[in-house]
This record gives C-alpha cells, structure tokens and sequence, in this order.
C-alpha cells in the first residue's frame, strides 16, 4: 500500500516474548523495555506480571516518558503455573480468577489500554461444563475490571488440538462466548493471532470474518505445524520465514489485508497490531526483532 502503514494501525512488541526469561514477572525487565521504548518503530509494548512494584513504577514512567501505549498480558499468570480460568474444579476456578484480577490492578497501574488472557484446557466429554465456567470467570473479570475504569478485556483464541488446546479454540466457539460476554458487558472482546489461524485449521476468511465485530486486538506471528517432530513446533512463535513455518512476508500481508477488510484497521481508530515473536534455541532477540520490522515493512508494500 503506498500509503504509511502508521495511518492504520499502531504497531507494538510482546516484550516478554521478544526477550527470554520475563514471563514469570522477573528478569531485566526494565533493561528490555528501555530496548523497545527507545525504538521509535513501535507506539505500543505489550507486557505481563511484574512482581517487583518499584519495577511496575519504573516501567509505567518509562513507557509514559517514552509516548507509547502499553497492553497487559495476563496469560503468562495462567501458563507459567498451570492456572485454569475455565477449571471446572471451584478452587481452582477462583485461585485463577483472582490471579487474574491481580494482573487487572496491575494493569491499570500501568495505565494499559487492554487486558488480555485465555481460556485453559478442558476434556470434551465435559466442554459445556468448561464453557460455562469460562463465561462465570469472564464475567467477573469484566465486572472487576469496570469497577477501575474502562480498560477491555479480551481474550485471546489459541490452538484447541494442538499445542495450548484452548477451549478457545475454533472460531464458532469464540463468536459464541463473544456474543454470550457482550450481550452484558461492553468491555469484552476478542484478539486474534496470525501465527494461531493456521493452528486452527482455519482460512483467514473463516477465522476472522464471523468474529469481525468482535476483534478488539491482534497480533502478528508465525507457526510451524507441518510436523510434530520439526524444530519449533506448536505455539512456539519463531520468527517470520522460519525453516518449515506457516508465516512469511505475503502471508502476512494477506492477514493484515483481511484485517482492513474487517474494519479492524482503519484510518479514523487504528488499531494496535503487535508482533509476538520469540528466539529460538541461542537467536537474539535484536535480531528476532529486526526480523519482524523487515518482514512488516516488506508485508505492507503488498496490501
């Protein structure tokens, strides 16, 4: 497209994707997010639990001072302990529950412009149960995160056979919870992930376009799924071009094309698109990340 790719969307970074050893809510946090902050190519850092309040601090005032927005993750908190907000075992339920609304109040200390987590695991003989413990637990965070502010809380559609086997998971399961959250609650919606569609078994057109009016995030990233034995397999998000992956530069610009399509990009309200990319193996993340800015740049030329 000759027009700037800055007129329709705000382009951001998963920082502890980017940067090994952060999902736990330790390491040099603060040290990684000065890398992304000073990069001028980004308006958005997507971050997650930061155990340390004085690095919460530190990290909100260099996010302010650097003139970007900031989104909060909250599905380290669920995958780094095994959490399940869909459990269907009532303690667990709410010990993931409040583990979540503890990276709700940390996300409006950052002052983050979304929150954003994911359904657990769950066994089919039981999925309406799961589903119904998903939309209890979605619900409370919604009504939690209202009492604070208007921050959304979307959830994010992963794999269901594959690597994170999600409950969301297909599409009609997601427009189905979607349409269950926001009957009620105008702060949900829902994130998409280019390196998950494939993931899914699903076209572009089939994933995004029945949860069109519900897409309140996306990112971008890639996959590789041809076979269970090749180096990177599942949810790992290699960078873009990987050896046997999914995603490259014209899949990329099809997936933001259909993006546009969608109206989730636009020139009046653009909308945060955010790499989530991840070393692989001893790959360094400067290089990771100059991966990803090259393949955008190349991507948009093709829209």
């Amino acid at each position: 497209m000759d027009v700037s790719m800055r007129k329709y969307m705000k382009v951001g970074i998963i920082l502890h994707m980017a940067f090994n050893g952060l999902a736990t809510g330790e390491g040099p946090i603060l040290k990684s997010l000065k890398r992304i902050v000073t990069d001028d190519y980004f308006e958005v850092v997507e971050v997650t639990q930061m155990k340390d309040p004085a690095v919460r601090k530190a990290a909100a005032d260099m996010i302010r001072c650097g003139h970007m927005e900031v989104a909060y993750g909250g599905q380290p908190r669920m995958l780094t302990t095994g959490m399940n907000i869909n459990d269907l075992d009532e303690e667990k339920r709410k010990a993931a529950l409040q583990s979540l609304k503890e990276g709700i109040d940390e996300a409006y200390e950052l002052n983050a412009v979304g929150f954003s987590y994911l359904a657990g695991r769950y066994e089919e003989e039981m999925k309406e149960e799961a589903f119904q413990a998903l939309v209890k637990s979605s619900k409370e965070l919604c009504k939690y995160a209202k009492l604070k502010g208007n921050m959304p809380i979307i959830l994010e559609v992963f794999d269901f056979d594959i690597d994170k086997k999600s409950l969301i998971g297909p599409v009609h399961m997601a427009k189905r919870l979607a349409e269950t959250m926001t009957s009620d609650h105008d702060n949900f919606g829902l994130l998409v992930d280019s390196s998950h569609i494939p993931m899914l078994h699903e076209t572009l057109e089939e994933s995004l376009l029945p949860i069109k009016d519900y897409i309140k995030h996306a990112h971008m990233g890639n996959t590789v799924i041809k076979d269970v034995d090749l180096p990177g397999y599942g949810d790992s998000h290699p960078r873009f071009g990987f050896p046997n992956s999914e995603n490259d530069v014209e899949e990329l610009a099809a997936y933001l094309r259909m993006l546009i399509q969608v109206g989730y990009l636009n020139e009046k309200k653009r909308g945060i698109v955010s790499f989530e990319v991840k070393p692989f193996g001893e790959e360094d993340s400067e290089i990771v990340i100059a991966n990803a800015k090259r393949t955008l740049n190349l991507a948009w030329e093709l829209v």
